[in-house]
């Protein structure tokens, strides 16, 4: 598809145009070159394109958190210079972050008005909740919202936590909402929910910015979609016109394998058991609640759930990043209980964070530091208390190549780097590593479609071709259903739910498993596990 067919702008009059914008940071990266955005009142418009392509930094620069270098900005026709986040809202404009801006000990009510509370007596007065409550009633009524003021945050699901972030919007006045990947961490359920509401506020007049890596979501709720490479815009199409497939190559420039093909699991030996692990937090609650695990090598068992259901306290207990108390979890036959990370790691375990910039790498250290970090000490890479650095240089340059690592040099920061380069930076250390068990938290997690095709393609590379062992928790439905050959389902810290075939389960009666309506017995599950698994 050329740019001739692009409908850059369909009306002479729209809600929002971002015209000819360039973003160019302090250290020389252009982030937005000469962009031009449109967006028409009333219609729900994607913005896609691979990390670093410059969605983030156009929405930041919309909203007031990055000013441009060049361009404009016009909102119903009038020029804005949008100062700061409040002057944004201000304007009109609202964003709902992919992470909650909630707090989670205060009620609903209490977050709704954060920032512009009611007061009882005068501008210095205590909060009127009561007046807090009835805002809260007015526009939860307004727009079709069910949710109750006086509930405590902590206590909601998560898709009505969604709820209440585009609620606290509106109550702003947003009549533009930027949704920074709205659906990351709903079931298909809530998923469906959210659309519904979706549609209301366009019927209303509301627009909405819909930003998403889920192109069966994209296609089945977006009116346009605008699509930036390498901080250019490439084109703005009906999304009617053009199909996934285009959208991908458009994104990536190349052709992309959307629907994954693998060859049959042939499982070899046990390399991950866990036992009746139990794990109870500082309050007493139980997060992990006898959970029992067993895994080949050959294989990918995901683990799918909501998230905050027992998921991440599974990976960081197997990998050693955390403690149990009951139970244990072994390692080739070998018990890892009150092993330190390096030995566990060492008794053939890698892991994947969910938390790449947290615990998936080192920011400020160099690329070729980062993928080094977990064997600079062992041969060929040490001589002695000497690192070996023509060796270390030539493995990072060799990885660099294989995962397509787009950095200047392997010596550059990995800060410098965009998303979906920091992730393949952490996958091609711990796929490398020679591990025979690789722990997979969320893999794919905020990044393009061309990093995640490579990824998913590397894992399911490693079980059938090196025999290794995937255990894949992963909140993208799709993913977990596609990738694993055996899936299983966490629910309030507990297993409810074994299929030794992913494929045989749809994806909205994994949703009902993931919400609790459906449920396995313990029994079934062990004994379905490990009929499959027999030896």
């Amino acid at each position: 598809m050329n740019q001739d067919q692009s409908v850059a702008q369909s009306s002479q009059n729209p809600v929002l145009l971002m015209e000819n914008v360039t973003k160019i940071y302090k250290n020389g990266f252009v982030a937005n070159q000469n962009v031009t955005f449109a967006v028409e009142k009333g219609e729900i418009h994607a913005l896609m394109g691979e990390n670093g392509a410059g969605k983030t930094t156009l929405m930041k620069v919309l909203f007031g958190i990055e000013t441009p270098e060049e361009g404009r900005i016009l909102i119903n026709g009038n020029e804005v210079k949008i100062q700061n986040p409040q002057h944004a809202i201000a304007l009109g404009i609202g964003m709902v972050h992919q992470h909650f801006m909630l707090v989670p000990s205060l009620t609903v009510a209490e977050n709704m008005v954060l920032g512009m509370e009611p007061k009882s007596f005068g501008r210095y007065g205590l909060l009127d909740f009561a007046d807090a409550v009835r805002q809260t009633r007015e526009i939860s009524t307004k727009y079709n919202f069910s949710i109750d003021p006086e509930a405590r945050v902590k206590d909601l699901p998560v898709g009505t936590k969604q709820k209440v972030e585009i609620l606290k919007a509106l109550l702003r006045g947003a009549d533009i909402l930027i949704l920074d990947e709205p659906t990351a961490v709903l079931t298909p359920q809530e998923t469906d929910e959210l659309f519904v509401q979706l549609k209301r506020l366009k019927e209303k007049g509301h627009t909405i910015i819909f930003i998403s890596h889920k192109l069966d979501e994209i296609k089945s709720i977006c009116d346009r979609i605008t699509i930036l490479r390498h901080g250019k815009w490439v084109g703005t199409h009906y999304v009617k016109d053009v199909s996934k497939e285009q959208i991908s190559a458009m994104m990536v420039g190349r052709d992309v394998v959307l629907k994954f093909e693998k060859s049959e699991a042939i499982p070899s030996d046990t390399v991950l058991e866990v036992k009746n692990l139990s794990k109870v937090d500082i309050e007493g609650k139980h997060i992990l609640r006898d959970i029992n695990l067993r895994l080949k090598k050959g294989e990918i068992l995901g683990v799918a759930g909501i998230e905050g259901n027992g998921q991440k306290e599974l990976s960081e207990v197997i990998t050693g990043m955390d403690r149990f108390e009951h139970g244990d979890i072994l390692i080739n036959g070998k018990s890892l209980k009150k092993k330190s990370v390096r030995v566990i790691r060492e008794m053939g375990v890698s892991h994947v964070s969910e938390d790449r910039m947290t615990y998936g790498c080192a920011q400020d250290a160099a690329v070729w530091e980062n993928v080094i970090s977990d064997r600079y000490y062992k041969k060929p890479f040490s001589r002695g208390h000497l690192l070996n650095m023509s060796q270390i240089k030539a493995t990072a340059k060799a990885l660099k190549d294989t995962y397509t690592i787009k950095c200047d040099h392997v010596g550059q920061p990995v800060k410098m780097l965009s998303g979906g380069n920091i992730q393949k930076v952490v996958v091609a250390r711990e796929f490398s590593s020679g591990s025979d068990l690789i722990v997979a938290n969320q893999p794919t997690r905020g990044i393009d479609v061309g990093a995640t095709e490579l990824i998913r393609k590397e894992l399911v590379r490693l079980t059938r071709e090196e025999n290794k062992a995937v255990l894949l928790i992963s909140a993208d439905l799709n993913e977990v259903m596609e990738l694993s050959d055996s899936l299983t389902i966490m629910h309030e810290g507990e297993l409810v739910g074994y299929f030794a075939k992913a494929s045989d389960l749809t994806e909205y009666e994994l949703g009902l498993f993931m919400l609790g309506e459906k449920k396995q017995s313990a029994d079934h599950i062990r004994r379905a596990m490990y009929e499959h698994q027999t030896d």
